[in-house]
């Protein structure tokens, strides 16, 4: 599913974020930025120990934050981490909306022109994926509604189930 905003595409694909060729992928990273399970996992596997070594170099980021390294070997060139909250930590969908908006804006600042992301926080972390989808959506909206260099920014979803939430949500919040 693609929607044009401002002249930039807005695409939801459902597959593996790790097979994306966008410029950047995203990790939904923890602060301490270790890649070991979920997302963060097969970020290591496909891209190889370069990412972590980099991030080991980087040494952490708060949550609601966003860092970039290489892209090892995967398609992407660049990952950026962004720190999602953990469900229970208190006010989780301000930092959630943070975490997106600091990837986005680590994209610019980089001149990058086409991102990728997973539904951050919602696999081990436990943020609801409806909120998830809400949050997200809204955030790169408006994003790429201001002044950008993105001119694709795409949300991969593992599983035909978050695809469907964050298709429904797209609908609604890109309705005329």
């Amino acid at each position: 599913m693609k929607v044009e905003i401002a002249g930039r595409i807005l695409e939801l694909v459902e597959g593996d974020i790790t097979e994306m060729d966008t410029d950047a992928i995203v990790n939904a990273a923890n602060a301490q930025l270790i890649l070991g399970g979920g997302v963060a996992g097969a970020i290591r596997r496909r891209g190889g120990p370069q990412i972590q070594a980099e991030c080991d170099r980087i040494g952490g980021t708060h949550v609601g934050g966003a860092v970039i390294t290489t892209g090892g070997r995967l398609k992407a060139r660049h990952v950026i981490h962004a720190v999602g909250p953990r469900m229970g930590e208190g006010d989780e969908d301000a930092k959630l909306r943070s975490a997106t908006l600091k990837a986005l804006q680590v994209a610019d600042e980089n001149a990058l022109k086409s991102l990728a992301f997973p539904a951050i926080s919602t696999g081990i972390f436990g943020f609801p994926i409806q909120r998830c989808a809400e949050i997200m959506l809204a955030t790169a909206i408006e994003y790429l509604r201001g002044q950008t260099g993105l001119q694709h920014v795409v949300f991969c979803l593992f599983g035909q189930d978050s695809y469907d939430v964050f298709a429904r949500q797209l609908e609604r919040q890109t309705a005329s």
